[in-house]
Protein backbone atom coordinates (compact mmCIF):
# COMPACT_ATOMS: atom_id res chain seq x y z
CA UNK A 1 0.00 0.00 0.00
CA UNK A 2 1.06 3.50 -0.46
CA UNK A 3 0.07 6.38 1.57
CA UNK A 4 -0.29 9.59 -0.21
CA UNK A 5 0.03 12.71 2.00
CA UNK A 6 -0.58 16.52 1.47
CA UNK A 7 -1.16 19.13 3.61
CA UNK A 8 -2.05 22.85 2.63
CA UNK A 9 -1.19 25.89 3.64
CA UNK A 10 -4.41 28.23 2.47
CA UNK A 11 -3.84 31.88 1.17
CA UNK A 12 -4.50 34.46 4.37
CA UNK A 13 -8.11 35.51 2.92
CA UNK A 14 -9.32 32.21 2.40
CA UNK A 15 -12.81 31.53 3.98
CA UNK A 16 -13.81 28.21 5.02
CA UNK A 17 -16.14 27.40 1.89
CA UNK A 18 -13.25 26.79 -0.49
CA UNK A 19 -11.90 24.79 1.81
CA UNK A 20 -15.08 22.49 2.31
CA UNK A 21 -15.61 22.50 -1.37
CA UNK A 22 -11.96 20.87 -2.15
CA UNK A 23 -12.39 18.03 1.09
CA UNK A 24 -16.23 16.87 -0.96
CA UNK A 25 -14.03 16.93 -4.30
CA UNK A 26 -11.52 15.32 -2.70
CA UNK A 27 -13.94 12.97 -1.41
CA UNK A 28 -16.34 12.35 -4.42
CA UNK A 29 -12.46 11.58 -6.78
CA UNK A 30 -11.53 8.88 -4.64
CA UNK A 31 -14.44 7.40 -5.90
CA UNK A 32 -13.47 8.27 -9.35
CA UNK A 33 -10.07 7.26 -9.94
CA UNK A 34 -8.95 3.19 -9.11
CA UNK A 35 -6.95 2.01 -6.80
CA UNK A 36 -7.86 4.31 -3.77
CA UNK A 37 -8.80 1.71 -0.56
CA UNK A 38 -9.22 5.01 2.24
CA UNK A 39 -9.33 8.51 2.18
CA UNK A 40 -9.56 10.74 5.78
CA UNK A 41 -9.83 14.54 5.61
CA UNK A 42 -9.25 17.08 8.06
CA UNK A 43 -7.24 20.07 10.30
CA UNK A 44 -5.06 19.16 12.50
CA UNK A 45 -5.12 18.58 16.27
CA UNK A 46 -1.65 18.75 16.88
CA UNK A 47 -0.62 19.46 20.31
CA UNK A 48 2.68 20.42 18.98
CA UNK A 49 1.88 23.46 16.65
CA UNK A 50 4.85 22.40 14.52
CA UNK A 51 2.41 22.78 11.19
CA UNK A 52 4.37 25.98 10.03
CA UNK A 53 1.12 27.45 8.56
CA UNK A 54 -0.44 23.98 7.15
CA UNK A 55 -3.72 23.91 8.79
CA UNK A 56 -4.99 20.84 6.55
CA UNK A 57 -4.84 17.82 5.19
CA UNK A 58 -5.51 14.46 3.95
CA UNK A 59 -4.12 10.70 3.42
CA UNK A 60 -5.24 8.82 0.51
CA UNK A 61 -3.96 4.94 0.47
CA UNK A 62 -3.74 3.46 -2.67
CA UNK A 63 -3.47 -0.58 -2.87
CA UNK A 64 -0.23 -0.39 -4.80
CA UNK A 65 2.42 2.31 -6.28
CA UNK A 66 0.77 1.66 -10.13
CA UNK A 67 -2.78 3.21 -8.46
CA UNK A 68 -0.85 5.97 -7.00
CA UNK A 69 1.08 6.41 -10.48
CA UNK A 70 -2.01 6.24 -12.40
CA UNK A 71 -3.60 8.70 -9.59
CA UNK A 72 -1.34 11.58 -10.09
CA UNK A 73 -1.56 12.28 -13.58
CA UNK A 74 -5.16 11.62 -13.93
CA UNK A 75 -7.31 14.07 -15.86
CA UNK A 76 -9.81 13.98 -13.17
CA UNK A 77 -6.98 14.87 -9.98
CA UNK A 78 -5.37 17.84 -12.53
CA UNK A 79 -8.73 19.24 -12.93
CA UNK A 80 -9.37 18.84 -9.52
CA UNK A 81 -5.91 20.67 -8.83
CA UNK A 82 -6.86 23.52 -11.00
CA UNK A 83 -10.60 24.15 -9.93
CA UNK A 84 -10.11 23.69 -6.19
CA UNK A 85 -6.67 24.08 -4.84
CA UNK A 86 -5.01 26.50 -7.10
CA UNK A 87 -7.08 29.47 -6.48
CA UNK A 88 -6.75 28.72 -2.18
CA UNK A 89 -3.28 27.43 -1.60
CA UNK A 90 -0.73 29.30 -1.21
CA UNK A 91 1.42 26.53 -0.38
CA UNK A 92 1.38 22.26 -0.53
CA UNK A 93 3.11 19.61 0.76
CA UNK A 94 3.52 16.11 -0.58
CA UNK A 95 5.08 13.21 0.87
CA UNK A 96 4.10 9.38 -0.33
CA UNK A 97 4.98 6.08 2.14
CA UNK A 98 4.77 2.92 1.35
CA UNK A 99 3.58 0.38 4.00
Amino acid sequence: MVKHIVFFKFYENTSPKPVEELAKALEKLKDQIPGVTHYVWGPSISIEHLEKGYTHGFIMTFKDKRSRDNYVPHPLHKALIKKYVDPICEQGLVFDIEE
